[in-house]
């Protein structure tokens, strides 16, 4: 699902730079819908990654719900800007915060994950 994600950031990432036509108020803005998008999408696609490596060594539980929310998030928060960016409704625009609630809390997760695996230092 990382990949996958990777993949369509990249694509939109491409589009927002070469398929737009910049010209107007309305595809400048949607070039930057879709550029964010794009942007918070990779990092979260490297974050499911670097997760999946760091398994062994994260609290179980915690780092699959880190892992989830990532996901979660990386549809929600970019799938929003990307439907505005491509006129979608504009009542889609409230799942954005959503999203990115969901990419808080993954991190929030990942942080606890880490913690809880390493229990208490000793002096």
């Amino acid at each position: 699902m990382a990949a996958v994600s990777a993949a369509v950031s990249v694509v939109v990432g491409a589009f927002a730079a070469h398929g737009l036509d910049l010209s107007s108020e309305a595809g400048r803005k949607a070039r930057d819908w879709l550029q964010t998008g794009s942007q918070y999408q990779m990092v979260h696609a490297l974050a499911m990654l670097a997760v999946a490596a760091l398994s062994g060594r994260l609290g179980g539980r915690l780092a699959v719900a880190a892992q989830a929310l990532f996901l979660l998030g990386s549809i929600l928060f970019p799938g929003a800007l990307y439907s505005l960016a491509f006129g979608g409704p504009r009542w889609f625009g409230a799942v954005a915060p959503i999203g990115g609630l969901a990419l808080i809390a993954g991190w929030v997760s990942l942080t606890l994950a880490a913690l809880v695996k390493s229990g208490p230092q000793r002096a």
